[in-house]
C-alpha cells in the first residue's frame, strides 16, 4: 500500500475529528494513521464467554452479559454530586450498572428494553452485584463489529477516560482505520527472512495484534512485530558502527614508545590482571588502526580501569598526541588527577586539572600549555567543553561514567580537533549484555571481569533496625583497629526536606553514640558548597575523622583505602545498582571490608530480593541482570536516558532471546550486503532509509 495514506493526519479518520485528534496527539503522541496502526494493546481479555447474572462471582475479572436495561434513574449524593443508576436484567436475575462521570452523554445513548451486551468489572455490595462504568453495546452492533475473541486493551490516560475516549472508542477507531486502509500494509522484511523464521507477513501480524482470532494467532503476530522492531534497531546500530569505522578516520597510533614501555617495565605498582591485559590489547588494536576508536570499558568498582586509561594515554603521548579525561564531578576529577599524578610521577608527564573552581590565573597557564603542546594530559569536569579550551592535537578522550553526560557534550569534545580523537568511555555501572547490545550496540565493548590480586571480597550482611546496638559495637571494634566507616543515608529527590532531616537526625544520634574527643565525625550532603565538600572529604581521606555520615554524593569513585565498613541506612530505599556502587566505596585496601544493609522489618518482595542478591554476590553483572528484571530497562540508565528504551512492543528483559536472534540476523545480513543493494533487500533498504531520517532515540546514542 502506498505509504501516503498512512501519513494522513489522524483527525481525518472517520469518528475522530479535530478535538479528539488534538487529544490523541497530546495524550498518546498519535499524529497520523501510521501512529495509530503502531499503537499496540498492552493486554487482552477473553470475550468468548457470556455470563448469566446468576453465575456471577466476586472476582476481579471482567464479564460480559446479554440482557436488557429495564430502569434508569439519576441519584444525587453528597454536595452537588450525581450518579447514574441503571437496572439491567436477563432471564436469571438483575444487576445494577453505575456511572459517576459523563452522565448526560451516557443517559442520552442508553435504550430501554432493547437487547444489548454489557461488559465490565463486577463487584459485590451486600448481596447485590454491580458494575461501574461498563461498556454497553446493542446486540446487533456487537455481532456486526470487527471483533475478536481476544479483546485488546490499549494504554490510556485519565484525561482520555474523562473525555469519553474509552478503550471501546479506540477499538472503534482501529476498526475504522483497517476499513479505510483495507489493511493493505506493505511488507518491510525480505521474503527469505520471513520464510527462514516461519514468520507471518506484516499485514497478518498487524491485523492479529489488534483483532486476534486466537491466542496462537496473537503469539505469532507478537513475535513478528517484536523481531522487526529489534531487528531494525540493531541494523541501525551496527550500520553506524561500520560507517564510523570506514568513514571517520582516527589518528593511527602505530608506535609503542618510551612512555608506555618505561611505565610498563619499571613503574607498574602491581602486575596487570589477565583481564586488564586483554582490554589493553583491544584498545591498542583499535588505536593502531586508521579508524576512530569508540570503545566502552566496563569494569566493576576497583577492577583497575584507571591504570588502563593511563596506559592508553601514554600510547597517545608516544605518538605525539595529547589526551583528556572528563569526569562528572569535581570530587571524581580530583581523584583521577591525584591517582594519575601518583602513577606517573617518575615519567616526566605534564598533567593538569581544570574544573569550575580553577582560578583565572591558573586557567590562563593551562590554556597556553594546551595550545602549545606542553600539557600532555588534561583532567576535568564539564569545564573541558568550554570553547576557550583548545588543544594542540587531542588524540584520545576518556569519558568516565558516561551516562552522566549528554551526547551534545560528547560531540563538543570531538570538535576540538579536525580529526576526531579516539574515544574511551569508562563505566563502573555493570550493564547486562542484552542492554549493552541495545544501548551501546554501536560501541565496541571491553570488560574487565576480575579484581586485582590481594583484594578480599567484601562481606555483606543484612541487619534489621532492631540489631542496631550490635552494629554500633562492631563499628567501635573496627575503629579500634584503626579503620574508618561510612554511614550513608538515602537521598530521594522528591523529598529533600525529609532526607535532610533523616541525615541530620542520624548525624545527631551518631554524635551522641560516638562522642568527641574519642571519635570524630565528618558530614557530606548535597546542600554543601563544593569547597566544603572537598574539605570534609579531605579530612576523612587524611584520617582526621573516623566516620563519614553522608548522602549518596559519595556514590561514584571516592577512593579511601582505609575505609573498611559501609553502613547503608534504609537500604530498602535504594536500587540494586546504587547499593552495589556504594558497597564499592570500601574494599580498596588490604584489610577485610564489610557492607551492612540496615532496613526496617517491613520489606516488599522486591526489597527482599535486592537484599538477598547483595548478600549472595559481589558480581556486578549478576546484580545488574537482577536489577534489570526488577526495574525494567527504562529506569536502569537513570532519568537522563530513560527515553531511550521507548520500544513500541518489544521488551528488552522479557524478549531477550528475540533481541539476540535479531542482532545475529542483522550482523549476518550486513556481512553479506552492507549497503543493502541486492534486489531481495530493496524493501528493507527503503524502510531503513525512512527510519534513519526520523531523529528518533536510536540516533541519539553516542
Amino acid at each position: 500500500m502506498s505509504n501516503n495514506l498512512l501519513q494522513t493526519p489522524i483527525e481525518y479518520l472517520k469518528g475522530v475529528g479535530p478535538s479528539r485528534g488534538d487529544l490523541l496527539r497530546k495524550e498518546l503522541g498519535i499524529f497520523k494513521y501510521q501512529d495509530l496502526v503502531n499503537f499496540y494493546p498492552n493486554r487482552y481479555i477473553d470475550r468468548t464467554r457470556y455470563y448469566k447474572i446468576n453465575e456471577l462471582q466476586n472476582t476481579t475479572s471482567e464479564v460480559q452479559i446479554i440482557g436488557k436495561i429495564i430502569h434508569i434513574k439519576t441519584v444525587e449524593f453528597g454536595k452537588n454530586q450525581k450518579r447514574l443508576v441503571v437496572t439491567f436484567a436477563d432471564a436469571t436475575g438483575q444487576i445494577e450498572l453505575v456511572w459517576f462521570q459523563g452522565i448526560k452523554w451516557i443517559k442520552e445513548n442508553l435504550k430501554i428494553n432493547e437487547t444489548c451486551v454489557i461488559f465490565g468489572k463486577c463487584t459485590l455490595y451486600g448481596n447485590n452485584y454491580s458494575i461501574s462504568h461498563p461498556e454497553v453495546e446493542l446486540l446487533q452492533e456487537h455481532e456486526r463489529s470487527l471483533r475478536s475473541a481476544m479483546q485488546p486493551v490499549y494504554p490510556s490516560t485519565e484525561t482520555l477516560n474523562n473525555r469519553g475516549v474509552s478503550n471501546r472508542v479506540i477499538n472503534k477507531m482501529m476498526q475504522q482505520l483497517f476499513i479505510e486502509t483495507q489493511a493493505l500494509f506493505s511488507e518491510t522484511l525480505p521474503d527469505y527472512l520471513i520464510a527462514e523464521l516461519k514468520m507471518v507477513g506484516k499485514r497478518e501480524a498487524l491485523f492479529n495484534i489488534h483483532f486476534p482470532k486466537s491466542s496462537e494467532a496473537l503469539a505469532k503476530a507478537q513475535f513478528r512485530l517484536k523481531f522487526e522492531e529489534l531487528f531494525f534497531i540493531q541494523l541501525q546500530l551496527i550500520t553506524k558502527n561500520l560507517i564510523r569505522k570506514h568513514k571517520i578516520k582516527g589518528h593511527p597510533f602505530k608506535k609503542v614508545g618510551d612512555y608506555f614501555n618505561n611505565f610498563f617495565n619499571n613503574h607498574l605498582p602491581f602486575d596487570l590482571t589477565n583481564a586488564q591485559k586483554r582490554v589493553l590489547k583491544e584498545i591498542r588494536n583499535d588505536m593502531g588502526n586508521e579508524a576512530q576508536m569508540n570503545r566502552l570499558l566496563q569494569g566493576d568498582v576497583g577492577s583497575g580501569k584507571t591504570i588502563v586509561a593511563l596506559m592508553s594515554m601514554l600510547l597517545a603521548l608516544d605518538n605525539g598526541f595529547q589526551s583528556c579525561l572528563m569526569a562528572p564531578t569535581e570530587i571524581l576529577a580530583n581523584q583521577h588527577f591525584n591517582s594519575l599524578s601518583e602513577l606517573s610521577k617518575d615519567l616526566n608527564v605534564n598533567i593538569k586539572m581544570l574544573t569550575g573552581s580553577t582560578k583565572t590565573a591558573e586557567r590562563k597557564i593551562i590554556h597556553e600549555a594546551l595550545e602549545n603542546g606542553d600539557l600532555h594530559i588534561l583532567i576535568g569536569t564539564h569545564a573541558l567543553l568550554e570553547d576557550k579550551v583548545q588543544f594542540k592535537n587531542l588524540g584520545l578522550a576518556v569519558i568516565d561514567e558516561q551516562h552522566r553526560f549528554g551526547v551534545e557534550q560528547r560531540s563538543k569534545l570531538w570538535k576540538k580537533n579536525t580529526i576526531p580523537p579516539h574515544v574511551l568511555v569508562m563505566t563502573a555501572t555493570p550493564i547486562p549484555r542484552t542492554l549493552a547490545m541495545s544501548l551501546y550496540g554501536d560501541l565496541d565493548i571491553s570488560v574487565i571481569d576480575e579484581l586485582p590480586p590481594g583484594r578480599k571480597p567484601i562481606q555483606t550482611v543484612h541487619r534489621f533496625d532492631s540489631n542496631r546496638l550490635k552494629v554500633w559495637k562492631f563499628i567501635r571494634d573496627e575503629i579500634a583497629l584503626g579503620r574508618q566507616i561510612y554511614i550513608v543515608y538515602p537521598l530521594i529527590q522528591e523529598s529533600e526536606k525529609m532526607d535532610f532531616k533523616d541525615l541530620m537526625d542520624g548525624y545527631e544520634s551518631i554524635s551522641r553514640d560516638f562522642p568527641l574527643p574519642e571519635y570524630s565525625i565528618s558530614i557530606l550532603h548535597g546542600k554543601m558548597k563544593s569547597a566544603e565538600k572537598d574539605a570534609e572529604m579531605k579530612r576523612f581521606a587524611d584520617g582526621k575523622t573516623n566516620i563519614m555520615v553522608a548522602t549518596t554524593v559519595i556514590e561514584v569513585g571516592v577512593n579511601i583505602p582505609n575505609a573498611s565498613v559501609m553502613i547503608i541506612e534504609s537500604a530498602e530505599r535504594f536500587g540494586l545498582s546504587q547499593l552495589h556502587q556504594l558497597r564499592g566505596r570500601v574494599g580498596r585496601g588490604a584489610s577485610q571490608s564489610y557492607c551492612v544493609l540496615m532496613t526496617s522489618h517491613k520489606l516488599s518482595n522486591d526489597s527482599k530480593t535486592r537484599m538477598e542478591t547483595m548478600v549472595r554476590t559481589n558480581d556486578g553483572f549478576e546484580i545488574a541482570e537482577v536489577d534489570l528484571k526488577l526495574r525494567g530497562p527504562g529506569d536502569l540508565m537513570g532519568t537522563q536516558q530513560s527515553g531511550i528504551l521507548n520500544l513500541q512492543i518489544a521488551d528488552i528483559v522479557r524478549d531477550r532471546d528475540i533481541l539476540i536472534l535479531a542482532r545475529n540476523y542483522a550482523v549476518e545480513l550486513l556481512k553479506r550486503d552492507a549497503p543493502m543493494e541486492k534486489p531481495e533487500h530493496a524493501t528493507l533498504r527503503a524502510v531503513f532509509i525512512e527510519m534513519s531520517k526520523k531523529n528518533n532515540i536510536w540516533n541519539y546514542i553516542s
